[in-house]
Formats: structure tokens, C-alpha cells, sequence
């Protein structure tokens, strides 16, 4: 879940940019004492809200885009590639043509 998530963040992140799902105590907690800013609106239902950056969370979407458009790639999408170092190249190779193709 989330908690092997957070324990793949570099030493240097500084933010988390995550959506409502990601609002709990326990994940806060873990970000708060590795010295990370949670930037994670609070669920609806939730008693305290804490505070996010509001605008820093909006562009939130250009990430999710990318992906979307990552996933048009079928090799991408699908997981083809077998290897690791073959399909973070395909990544590279979509990513690339993405960059370029763009208007």
C-alpha cells in the first residue's frame, strides 16, 4: 500500500502530491518525521482538515496527463518489456515522441 510507497521516497523529496485517498494520520505522520510536506487535500468526512497548498495541488493534473498519455502507448500500457532496463527505455522512447509531438 501507501506505507511502501512512502518508504521508496528519496532522501532529498520535500513534497507529496497525493489525491484525498492518500489522507490518513498514519501517512502524514510517516511524512511529517521524515521532514515532507504533505500536499494532500483533507477527505470530506474528516473532523481536523489540515492545511495544503492549494495551487501547488492543481498542477497535480499535468502529472496525471502525462500518464494518460503514456498509457496510449500499448507497449506502455500493457507492460510488454519483460526487463526493467527495456521497458523504463520504452518509457523513454514514448516520453520522447510526447515531448515532440506535442503542439
Amino acid at each position: 500500500g501507501a506505507d511502501v510507497l512512502l518508504a521508496d521516497l528519496s532522501d532529498e523529496t520535500e513534497e507529496v502530491i497525493g489525491d484525498r485517498g492518500y489522507d490518513s494520520n498514519r501517512i502524514r505522520l510517516s511524512l511529517a518525521e521524515r521532514n515532507i510536506t504533505a500536499c494532500i487535500p483533507p477527505k470530506k468526512n474528516r473532523k481536523s482538515k489540515p492545511p495544503y497548498n492549494w495551487h501547488l495541488y492543481k498542477k497535480r493534473h499535468l502529472i496525471e496527463n502525462m500518464f494518460a498519455k503514456l498509457k496510449d502507448w500499448r507497449r506502455v500500457a500493457t507492460r510488454y518489456d519483460r526487463c526493467a532496463h527495456t521497458f523504463i527505455s520504452a518509457i523513454h522512447i514514448a516520453a520522447s515522441f510526447i515531448f515532440y509531438l506535442k503542439e
